[in-house]
C-alpha cells in the first residue's frame, strides 16, 4: 500500500505558495518538503530580455544578496543588457557629433555673411 503524505504546516490547500515535494528520508519514512517559489530573471529595462550573469531569485532573496552578485561590472550593470548599453553609447556619440557639425555649419555661414 502507498504511504500517505500530509502537509506539515497549517495551510492545507494545494496553492501556488504551498507546493510540496514528496521525499524519502534515510529512515525510510516519506515526508513532504515545502518548495519555494522559483525566482524570475532580472530583465533589461529597455528591451526586456533576461540579463546574463545575474541569478534568478525571489525579491526577498535578492535583497539579502551582496551587491556584487546582483550586477555585472559595466555601466548600467544590473539594469540594462550589453546591446542596449552599446546603443546608448553610440546614440550619445552621434548626438555630440551632430551638435559639433551644426556649430561648424553655423560658423561657416557666419563667415560667408561677413565676406559678402
Amino acid at each position: 500500500m502507498v504511504q500517505r503524505v500530509t502537509y506539515r504546516r497549517r495551510l492545507s490547500y494545494n496553492t501556488k505558495s504551498n507546493k510540496i515535494s514528496v521525499t524519502k528520508t534515510p529512515g525510510g519514512r516519506i515526508v513532504a518538503h515545502r518548495l519555494r517559489k522559483r525566482g524570475s530573471p532580472v530583465s533589461c529595462g529597455d528591451c526586456g530580455i533576461a540579463l546574463a550573469g545575474i541569478p534568478h531569485a525571489r525579491p526577498a532573496v535578492l535583497k539579502r544578496m551582496p551587491k556584487r552578485e546582483k550586477n555585472v561590472t559595466r555601466a548600467y550593470g544590473g539594469s540594462r543588457c550589453a546591446e542596449c548599453v552599446r546603443a546608448r553609447i553610440v546614440r550619445s556619440f552621434l548626438v555630440d557629433e551632430q551638435r559639433i557639425v551644426k556649430k561648424v555649419l553655423k560658423d561657416q555661414a557666419k563667415q560667408q555673411a561677413a565676406k559678402n
